[in-house]
Order: structure tokens, then sequence, then C-alpha cells
């Protein structure tokens, strides 16, 4: 019983740590993460203010709507997004792919960033959660 025992906390032991390695190395890299299932966060962009063209959800971008562009989540989710900074918060709704820069995970209309005071400093780090 005792050998088994040792062995099972070894393992243990083991499992942590490469858990805390890979949390270690994600976060030196920069990498966005998740808090929780319908939380992340990590670096927002956002669009020109003169941008023109289409969305991936087929609409044409509208610089003074409330919307950000997500690699993966569905059209019409609507995210709570907060400057870790500022504190400020707007909500978005996602209605394109992207942003495509690594480190990156919004890019958020110039509404957005206009309402979180961003567009003078280009990138800021956010928290986004899903409503």
């Amino acid at each position: 019983m005792g050998i088994a025992l040792g062995i099972g906390r070894t393992m243990a032991r083991g499992i942590w740590m490469a858990v805390g390695l890979a949390l270690a190395s994600g976060l030196a890299a920069g990498n966005a993460f998740a808090q929780g299932p319908r939380d992340f966060s990590g670096v927002a962009s956002f669009y020109a203010k003169d941008y023109k063209g289409r969305v991936a959800s087929g609409s044409a971008y509208d610089s003074t709507k409330l919307t950000a562009a997500h690699r993966t989540l569905p059209f019409g989710t609507r995210l709570s997004v907060t400057d870790r900074k500022t504190h400020r918060s707007v909500t978005v709704t996602v209605n394109d792919r992207g942003p495509f820069v690594k480190g990156r995970v919004l890019d958020l209309s110039f509404a957005a960033a206009q309402a979180l005071h961003m567009t003078g400093r280009g990138l800021i780090d956010v928290t986004a959660s899903i409503e």
C-alpha cells in the first residue's frame, strides 16, 4: 500500500509540474489565456476610422457600431470588453473574423475603441466576457 501511495503522489506531482510549466510558458510568450469558460484576456486592436469593406458576416463594416472581430466565436456573440488598465468597459457584438496577428484576441470597431478611450494608444490589454 505504501509503494502505491508513493507512486500516486509522484504522478500527481509530475502532472501539476507539467500544468505549471505549460501555464508559465504560455504567459511568458504573451499568449492569451482563459480565466473561465466564458472569459478570456489578451491584446485588442481596432479598425482604422476610415476602413471600408465587408466583414466576414457579410455586412458592410460600420465604424459607428459597437462590433468586434474574433477568430472563432459565433457571429452575434455579445462580449463585455474591459480595458485592464483603465477599467472602462464596452459591450460589442462579434461580426467579423480576426485578428490574424499573433498575440491579439480582438479587433474592435472604431466606435468601441473610442468608448474604451484607446484610439491614442492603439493596443490595449483587455478582459472579455461572453454575455
